[in-house]
């Protein structure tokens, strides 16, 4: 029977350090809705895999992350400072909301600092990926699953050598996809059916890690596009997420949903969270519907022991 993933990229100002601008409407409303989120999930009991960027989980730094290979750079928009004054790059109270939450959430990674591991070196790549392995051991967890930042999926054999078992692959992409013509089928498909849920069959790659494909952006179908059909027809993105739900319900696969935590910036956004988490389990609650994390879908498939950690680099 199939499965209902949500995947969730927590990763604060840290997703936009890269940019010019830090994209102020998100980044500011982001701890708050990373909050309200957690309630949502607890209202409906739905687990979700956090993709927490490893900086994240201090509670404090120095801002220099001396010997990190990344340009110089970087690191400069961090501020050096600790989460009580600076609480837009440190989120140790965040993450120990998600730890707390009744849901049974999952804590994986989302790199260190941001970092798009198909554009970087396999050395920086190591060092993001052994960052994020020793703060969670001082935590006392694990990094099971991956999140690549912005999609870039690459250096998988890193993430093999330090124990990873899965992660969020590329969507598979459609027709409507692709060009002005799909957009126009986004518009007009969406609320009326012509456009289909993706669901995806979760493989292990040569490296031994289970990848599972994303499905649906919930935040992809945004700006004037989504007032337009909402004023219509109601919310596209929720029916899409309906549909996906009630395939998943009816026969193999997985429908993965993902979003950032700052995606949600007013009162409609959070209506529509709600209104696919009460879909979700109404449906989970009349058939042998399963909602599961990253790494138990990982766990279901591989039945053998996890490989044994080949860290790369000094520790």
């Amino acid at each position: 029977m199939g499965s209902v993933v949500l995947s969730l990229d927590a990763e604060l100002a840290w997703g936009f350090h890269d940019h010019d601008e830090l994209a102020e409407d998100r980044v500011s409303a982001a701890r708050e809705s990373w909050l309200g989120l957690l309630e949502l999930f607890d209202d409906f009991d739905v687990p979700a895999t956090w993709a927490v960027v490893g900086h994240l989980m201090l509670d404090s730094c120095d801002g220099e992350h001396a010997g990190h290979p990344t340009p110089d750079g970087w690191f400069e928009r961090d501020p050096g400072s600790w989460e009580g004054r600076d609480d837009r790059w440190y989120g140790s109270k965040l993450v120990d909301a998600i730890e707390a939450a009744d849901a049974d959430h999952e804590i994986g990674s989302h790199t260190f600092s941001h970092v798009e591991f198909g554009h970087t070196t396999r050395e920086i790549a190591a060092a993001e990926m052994r960052e994020c392995v020793e703060i969670a051991e001082d935590r006392g967890s694990s990094v099971d699953s991956v999140v690549f930042p912005r999609n870039y999926v690459g250096h998988r054999d890193v993430l093999a050598a330090y124990g990873v078992t899965s992660y969020r692959g590329t969507k598979p992409r459609r027709w409507y996809d692709r060009g002005p013509l799909g957009s126009a089928a986004k518009l007009l498909g969406w609320p009326t059916g012509a456009v289909s849920p993706t669901m995806v069959i979760p493989e292990i790659d040569e490296y031994g890690l289970v990848n599972v494909p994303a499905s649906l952006y919930l935040f992809g179908f945004e700006g004037r596009a989504r007032s337009a059909v909402e004023r219509a027809t109601g919310d596209p993105v929720v029916e899409m997420a309906r549909r996906g739900i009630d395939r998943a319900s009816t026969g193999d696969g997985v429908f993965h949903m993902w979003l950032h935590p700052n995606n949600l910036t007013d009162e409609r956004d959070f209506d529509r969270m709600r209104a696919i988490l009460e879909h979700l389990a109404a449906v989970r609650d009349r058939t042998p519907l399963t909602v599961e994390t990253m790494g138990e879908i990982a766990a279901d498939l591989k039945d053998d022991e996890p490989l044994p950690r080949e860290p790369i680099g000094p520790r």
